[in-house]
């Protein structure tokens, strides 16, 4: 009996491999989250690659934070990331006409 391992960019049906996609968001932080994993969140629970492109928030910091971040990952993982940032009511802004396939 052979191990099989799940690969999440593979469809099942026609296994065919599905291109990660790319998606440009800007990330407000308020004050009252700053102790929050929600970067860390983005990653183990919705499975996407983040990266980090540009911060601003300091470890004592009194004011909010703000984060430039690439999500990769499958179309139906970014959407489930931003229903998650929009259920914590955190504000967004996502850079017009920039989803882009990744390899």
């Amino acid at each position: 009996m052979s191990a099989r391992t799940h690969n999440p960019q593979v469809n099942n049906q026609n296994n065919v491999i599905a291109r990660p996609a790319k998606h440009h968001i800007t990330l407000r932080v308020p004050h009252s989250y700053h102790q929050e994993p929600i970067v860390s969140n983005l990653v183990s629970d919705h499975g996407l690659t983040v990266n980090i492109t540009a911060a601003l928030m300091g470890e004592n910091a009194k004011q909010d934070g703000w984060f430039n971040l690439e999500l990769v990952g499958a179309d139906k993982q970014i959407q489930s990331a931003l229903g998650y940032l929009e259920e914590l009511d955190l504000e967004f802004w996502e850079k017009q006409n920039q989803t882009e396939e990744s390899w």
